[in-house]
Formats: structure tokens, C-alpha cells, sequence
């Protein structure tokens, strides 16, 4: 085996790599909001995801044109990293199927992800899985695009297990407004802000078993929007603490000023990449077969932590050194 075997290529066989996202999904509603949030991303990089509002974003009775505007911004010269994907409605909304009917036609070749709203259950998110993949073959799409499905209901939660493992999927994402809501006041509405997000037993039980089974099944964990869209220790204590104390990957945004700071919190420790570069560099150097690093064994167990530990460093803009990112990146 040649010394400049890449990580992925030896230490995921069998299995499928675990989808490294971007730290923040931004959602945008309004076509001047998308914009400012391409202009934002062409600044900082594709340290963050954009997701065009086809849902809450669209005026009533205005869906088609709504979800053709988002198509065309998807499909811009403005979107240069193509990491830009949309919220389509619900499985009960009448207008669901024409939404990713258009938003497949228009810009399947480069929508990077399509989010599914309020699924009651799995077979809900199946369903609207199998529209998608109807939709692909109808307009001659030759790729399949990925599903993040937003668990906000009771039935969800129950089946996220199920929903993790469907075909596509690659992100669960938290509701916590429409879960609170769903409670019928049973939870106060400080739970819906920090701290109280944090420390309710009813919603630390939700989110931990929504990172549980999305990581489980290969799936990142995507936690819920904070509200506070001013205090940046505010918002990055918020993510912080989604990161350390629930296993969450990644974190909604909805304004401009939080995209810095979730990205920030969700960081690995930079010392961390440094010993990960230590570590994979020297087990490419033996054919990734077990080392030595300061006292400790390693191999290929602890070399996929470090792997998708550095994947996750590039892909929040960490400076990875230049050797490393010679060697092990593709």
C-alpha cells in the first residue's frame, strides 16, 4: 500500500464516511436576505450552509414563485461554494410536492441539501424522500440530493431513530419552538431560551435522544436557532454548551451576527489538530498500521477520530498546517 493512501480511502472501507457539514445552517426567507447571506458566505467561505425558505419564507398563495426565486438564487454565479439548499413545507402543506417538483427542476444539479419540515413520523419523511427521488428520475437529475429532516413534533421524536436511518438523510434537526408549542403549555415558554433550553428535563431528554440517534446512524445532529441576535457571548455560550454538553455538530442561524460565533464554539481545541496532524501523518508514514505518539497507542479506531476531528477543523476555517493538508486532504 503506497505511503500517500488518503484517510478516507483506508480507514472508512465497508462503511460510508461520517458527512462532515458546515458549524451553521443560516436560514434566509427573503430573496434580499439570501443575498446578504451569499455576500456573507463569498466573505467568510463555505464555513457556513444557506437554507432558502420555501416554509415560513413564502407568502401565502405565492409558493410557486417563491420556491422558483429560491431555485434561481441556488443556481447564481453568487452561490460560488454550491453550498446553498431550501426548506420546502410540510407533508400536510398542499403546495409540498410542487415545491420540490421546481426546486429539483430548477436547481437539482446544485441544491445542496433539501430540509423536511414537521414530519409526524417516519413514514412521513419517507414519503416526502420518495418524491425527491421521483423527482430526480422525472427531470433527469443524476445525483442524489441529500435530506435534512427537522424533528418538531412528538411523532418524530418517538421514530428519530427510524428517521436517521432512511436513505438520503444526512442532518436531524431540532425544532425546539414548534416541540415547546407542541406542549400545550405543559412547557414553560422560558424553555425556549436559554437556560431553560438547557435544563427543562422534557427538552434535555429531546435533544439528547435526537444527537443519540442521529449519530447512531451516521447522521449529523443539528442543534435548534438561539434567539438572542445581539450578544455574541450570548450566542456563543448558546453553542457552546450545544456542542460540550449535547453532541451537537452543527447550529441554525437566522441572523448574520450569529454565524461567527456558533462557528467559533464549534470548533475543535486547537491543540487537538495539532496532535491530530501529528498522529495521522505519522500512521500514513507506517500504511496506517498502529503507532507510538507520546507514550499512547493508536490505530485505526483512534485514527478516524482524528480524521473526521480534522475534517471538522477545515471545514469551520481552521488553519490546518500546510503538510498536513498536503498529505491527507484530497
Amino acid at each position: 500500500m503506497p505511503s500517500k493512501t488518503l484517510p478516507d480511502h483506508v480507514l472508512f472501507q465497508g462503511e460510508k464516511p461520517f458527512p462532515i457539514l458546515p458549524a451553521v445552517d443560516h436560514y434566509a426567507g427573503s430573496e434580499r436576505l439570501m443575498l446578504k447571506a451569499l455576500a456573507v458566505q463569498q466573505e467568510l467561505g463555505p464555513v457556513f450552509d444557506i437554507t432558502c425558505d420555501c416554509e415560513d419564507g413564502a407568502r401565502a398563495g405565492a409558493e410557486a414563485e417563491h420556491a422558483a426565486m429560491a431555485a434561481c438564487v441556488i443556481m447564481s454565479n453568487d452561490n460560488r461554494f454550491g453550498r446553498v439548499g431550501a426548506r420546502v413545507h410540510d407533508v400536510t402543506h398542499p403546495h409540498w410536492e410542487q415545491d420540490v417538483d421546481i426546486l429539483v427542476r430548477k436547481a437539482g444539479p446544485r441544491i445542496a441539501f433539501l430540509t423536511l419540515p414537521k414530519p409526524r413520523s417516519a413514514a412521513d419523511a419517507a414519503q416526502q424522500i420518495e418524491a425527491i427521488r421521483h423527482a430526480e428520475n422525472k427531470h433527469g437529475i443524476d445525483r442524489e440530493i441529500p435530506v435534512h429532516v427537522l424533528i418538531e413534533t412528538h411523532g418524530a421524536l418517538r421514530d428519530a431513530w427510524e428517521i436517521a436511518a432512511l436513505d438520503r438523510v444526512e442532518s436531524l434537526d431540532f425544532g425546539l419552538m414548534d416541540f415547546v408549542s407542541g406542549h400545550h403549555g405543559a412547557i414553560p415558554g422560558s424553555a425556549m431560551r436559554s437556560p431553560g433550553q438547557f435544563e427543562h428535563p422534557l427538552i434535555v431528554r429531546a435533544k439528547c435522544d435526537i444527537a443519540a440517534a442521529a449519530l447512531a446512524n451516521g447522521v449529523v445532529p443539528s442543534h435548534n436557532v438561539t434567539t438572542e441576535l445581539k450578544d455574541i457571548d450570548y450566542i456563543r455560550r448558546d453553542a457552546e454548551r450545544a456542542r460540550r454538553e449535547f453532541g451537537y455538530l452543527r447550529m441554525w442561524s437566522i441572523h448574520p451576527n450569529q454565524i461567527q460565533p456558533i462557528v467559533e464554539a464549534m470548533r475543535p481545541d486547537f491543540s487537538e489538530v495539532e496532535e491530530a496532524s501529528s498522529i495521522l501523518t505519522a500512521a500514513q508514514d507506517v500504511h496506517w498500521g498502529p503507532i507510538q505518539h507520546a507514550g499512547k497507542l493508536h490505530d485505526r479506531a483512534s485514527y478516524r477520530y482524528y480524521w473526521e476531528l480534522l475534517k471538522r477543523a477545515a471545514s469551520t476555517g481552521m488553519p490546518i498546517p500546510d503538510e498536513t493538508r498536503a498529505r491527507l486532504f484530497d
